[in-house]
């Protein structure tokens, strides 16, 4: 057994704009577009159903199409990752 205990940063505090609330909507859709590419890569493709031996899997389907709850996912991983960069004391300033 393993004595590892995960202790992310604290990011409850971390209020996101308007503009980094649609940033995160955009990051989460290139996760999923990435996370698809490497699995096809490695030769899985759609299927209805999940099935490892087969390299088949439900998601391989464009972001948009996801389910909100299977979108979750990817909007954890970027909201997340936003916020810790910004309680690093980063910022993120979108260009005109």
């Amino acid at each position: 057994m393993s004595d590892y205990t995960p202790k992310p940063i604290d990011t409850s505090d971390v209020e996101l704009s308007e503009d980094i609330l649609e940033l995160t909507e955009l990051l989460s859709k290139n996760t999923h577009e990435v996370w698809s590419a490497g699995r096809m890569a490695q030769g899985w493709t759609y299927g209805e159903v999940r099935d490892d031996a087969e390299k088949k899997h439900p998601d391989l389907i464009p972001y948009e199409e996801l389910t909100d709850g299977e979108k979750s996912y990817d909007r954890n991983t970027a909201m997340e990752t936003i916020k810790c960069i910004l309680k690093l004391g980063y910022t993120i300033e979108k260009k005109n």
